[in-house]
């Protein structure tokens, strides 16, 4: 296994309070449990977890702040589920890709990595952005298609082809890869 790999948890602390929000919930409950092993393994393997989440417009608020605001949502079983970890990375984005506007390319660049699972929500957007520009800027990805939700199941499908087909990710389940024996096969 390579070590030049991290997982991003992208838009999982969540309120979910929005229009749509109990669609992508309902939705979102199921890859909770998969997203948790992955970053068990990702722990296990010594390898970076980075959360890339919006900031829902507390352009003043830090993490944790946005943490708190998020557990008052819908969305508060998620969060706690998935709350970061003290050594885990943050970085707040202000629109749909996690490069746009942010210090993830940089961070990435720093901790010399190559490879990146990408989780999280939306598929269809947030996911499906992320992974276009991750494409390129020459990064192998894998995005596992019961590591990410979208409020409607044919969006998610939709987007997790598009991903596939147009950045040449793959999109295993975690039943099917693990991160440590995905990236070697590149």
């Amino acid at each position: 296994m390579s070590k030049n790999t991290a997982l991003l948890i992208i838009d999982m602390l969540n309120s979910m309070d929005f229009e749509g929000g109990d669609d992508l919930l309902y939705h979102t409950k199921p890859i909770v449990e998969p997203i948790l092993d992955l970053k068990k393994q990702a722990n296990e393997q010594g390898l970076p977890i980075i959360y890339v989440n919006d900031n829902f417009g507390l352009w003043q608020e830090d993490k944790d702040d946005l943490i708190e605001h998020c557990l008052e949502g819908r969305g508060k079983e998620t969060v706690e589920a998935l709350r970061p970890d003290g050594d885990d990375y943050f970085i707040i984005k202000p629109k749909h890709s996690g490069f746009f506007g942010t210090q993830l390319d940089i961070l990435l660049r720093q901790l010399n990595i190559d490879n990146l699972v990408l989780t999280g929500v939306a598929g269809d957007i947030c996911i499906l952005f992320t992974a276009n520009d991750a494409y390129m800027r020459d990064y192998k990805m894998w995005v596992p298609k019961d590591c990410m939700a979208s409020e409607h199941s044919d969006d998610n499908d939709a987007a997790l082809q598009i991903i596939r087909r147009s950045t040449y990710s793959h999109i295993d389940t975690t039943k099917e890869k693990s991160i440590s024996d995905l990236f070697g096969n590149y």
